[in-house]
C-alpha cells in the first residue's frame, strides 16, 4: 500500500498531525498506525471487585489506542513555555504559544467549549509563594476533565476517520528507509510513503530507541521524575484550585538543593493506577461532571534525576525503583504522612482510621523502603513548605502513594522542523523527548503537518 504520509501513533501528536494535514492538504493520502484499540474499545479490566490489579493486557488500553496515554488523563492543556517540554527551543517561543492556543481553539470547537481557562496572571498567590521560598510557574490551563477530554477525542475521530486511513491494533514492527521514502512493516503488510511522522508517545519509548538504533539516529539521555502522589481533603487547596485549578509550584530544598515540584493537580479528583511497560505506578484524574467529583484533591510531588556518565539509563533507574514498589506492595503503596515521619509503615487499620478516605485501593506500606533517601527527604521538605501556603498539607492523615514515575523518552536529534537527519522523517510528541505534555505534543503535530503541507510536492 502506498501513501503520501504515514503517521505512526494516534496520540495527541498523531491526531493533530492528521487533523492539520487533512485540513490543509485533502489531496494527500494519509495512513495512521496505532498499536492499541480505537477509542470505544479502550477498556481497562480493573473494576476493583473481580479484577483489583493490573493483569498486563497487551496492549494496555490505558496507555495505548486512539488518544494515546492522555486519553484517560484529566485533560489539562497547559499553554506555557515554562514547562511541558522544550518545543520552543526548536520552533521559537511565539510560534509554540500560537500553536498551543490553536490547539485549544480546536478542542473547544469539538466539545470543550464550555470548560474553563485558568491563568496564573495577576494572582496574589504568586507573591505568597515567593514569601515562602516557593516559585509559582506562569501558565494558562484549559481543564477539559477526563470526561470532556473523551468527548473531544470522540468528535475528532468522527471527523478524521473518513479523511485518513486508521489501522488500529497494528503496531509497526520495523521502519525501513528506502530510496522512495519509508516503509512501515506490520503484521497486516508493508506500507510505503515518502513522508513519515513518528508520534510514538511515552508507551513507545522502547520502540523509538530501536528505530533510532537501527537507523543510526543520534540521541541523548533524558531525565526521569520520581516521587509520590499526595491525597488530602480538597478544602485544604480550594482557595488555590478555585482560582488557578492547577498550580505548578517549585521548591529548592535546603538539604540537597534539589528542585521538587508539584505536578498534575486534580481538585476533587481520584488517584489511579498507571501501567508503563508492565510496571504499575500511580497517577491522578479529575472530572468536569459535578456528580463525579470527590472530597479529595491529589497531586504529584516529583524530583528530577538525570544521569550521564558512566550510567546513562535514567528511565531504567526509575523502572527499578517502581519495580521495588511493585515487589513490596504488589502494586502501588500508600502511607500516611504521620506514619512516614514516625518511621513506621502504614497498616490497613491505620489507613481505615485516617480522616482522609483513599480513592485508590493501594497496599499500606512504608515508602522509605522504596524511595532513595535524597528523594524522600526532598519530598518531606516540600510538604512542609506547601503547608506554609496551604495549612493542612503536612497533617498526619495526608496520604502519600508511591511511586509516581514520569518517564521521558531519550531526546532524538532533530532540526528546527523536528526532522531527523533523514529527509521526510519527523519525530514529534512525547516520543521525541522534546515534549512532555498534551499541549506541547499536539502543537508539535500541527507544526510538522503545516511544514509537510507547504513543502509536499514542491521539493527540489
Amino acid at each position: 500500500m502506498k501513501y503520501d504520509v504515514i503517521i505512526v501513533g494516534a496520540g495527541p501528536g498523531g491526531i493533530y498531525s492528521a487533523y492539520e494535514l487533512t485540513s490543509r492538504r485533502p489531496d494527500l493520502k494519509i495512513a495512521v498506525f496505532e498499536a492499541g484499540h480505537e477509542l470505544t474499545r479502550r477498556k481497562c479490566p480493573i473494576d476493583g471487585k473481580k479484577i483489583k490489579s493490573c493483569i498486563n493486557c497487551k496492549p494496555c488500553s490505558i496507555m495505548n489506542g486512539f488518544g494515546g496515554a492522555g486519553a484517560f488523563s484529566d485533560g489539562k492543556y497547559n499553554i506555557t513555555n515554562d514547562f511541558g517540554g522544550t518545543l520552543h527551543e526548536y520552533i521559537g517561543k511565539d510560534t509554540a504559544l500560537e500553536l498551543m492556543h490553536y490547539v485549544d481553539s480546536i478542542n473547544c470547537r469539538y466539545g470543550g467549549g464550555r470548560t474553563k481557562m485558568y491563568s496564573t496572571a495577576g494572582t496574589a498567590f504568586k507573591k505568597k509563594c515567593v514569601q515562602n521560598k516557593l516559585t509559582l510557574l506562569d501558565a494558562s490551563v484549559r481543564h477539559l476533565g477526563t470526561d470532556i477530554n473523551y468527548v473531544v477525542l470522540e468528535n475528532l475521530y468522527g471527523l478524521l476517520k473518513d479523511k485518513a486511513d486508521f489501522y488500529f491494533d497494528t503496531p509497526v514492527s520495523t521502519l525501513k528507509k528506502t530510496d522512495e521514502g519509508y516503509t512501515a512493516v506490520t503484521d497486516k503488510g508493508e506500507f510505503e510513503a515518502p513522508e513519515c511522522i513518528i508520534s510514538a508517545g511515552r508507551s513507545g519509548s522502547k520502540w523509538m530507541e530501536k528505530v533510532c538504533r537501527e537507523l543510526n539516529i543520534p540521541t541523548k539521555s533524558n531525565r526521569v521524575d520520581l516521587g509520590v502522589r499526595v491525597e488530602l481533603p480538597a478544602v485544604i487547596f480550594d482557595d488555590i484550585t478555585n482560582e488557578l485549578y492547577e498550580s505548578k509550584i517549585v521548591y529548592r530544598t535546603k538539604k540537597f538543593e534539589d528542585n521538587v515540584r508539584t505536578f498534575c493537580m486534580n481538585p476533587h479528583g481520584i488517584v489511579v493506577n498507571e501501567n508503563t511497560n508492565g510496571i504499575v505506578t500511580v497517577n491522578g484524574h479529575s472530572f468536569e461532571d459535578e456528580h463525579r467529583k470527590t472530597e479529595n484533591t491529589n497531586f504529584a510531588l516529583l524530583v528530577s534525576k538525570h544521569f550521564s556518565e558512566p550510567f546513562k539509563d535514567s528511565n531504567g533507574y526509575g523502572e527499578n525503583i517502581a519495580r521495588l514498589s511493585n515487589m513490596l506492595g504488589g502494586g502501588v503503596i500508600v502511607q500516611r504522612f504521620g506514619d512516614l515521619e514516625r518511621g513506621r509503615r502504614s497498616t490497613v487499620s491505620r489507613i481505615e482510621d485516617s480522616t482522609v478516605r483513599p480513592t485508590l485501593a493501594a497496599t499500606p506500606g512504608d515508602l522509605s523502603l522504596v524511595l532513595p533517601k535524597r528523594i524522600l527527604d526532598g519530598i518531606i521538605e516540600m510538604i512542609y513548605a506547601l503547608d506554609r501556603i496551604a495549612p493542612g498539607v503536612a497533617n498526619d492523615d495526608t496520604l502519600l502513594y508511591g511511586v509516581e514515575v514520569k518517564f521521558y523518552n531519550m531526546e532524538v536529534q532533530l532540526d528546527e522542523n523536528l526532522e531527523t537527519m533523514y529527509k521526510g522523517l519527523y519525530v514529534i510528541g512525547d516520543g521525541s523527548g522534546v515534549t512532555h505534555s498534551l499541549s506541547h505534543a499536539s502543537a508539535s503535530g500541527v507544526y510538522v503537518a503545516r511544514h509537510i503541507a507547504e513543502t509536499y510536492g514542491h521539493q527540489e
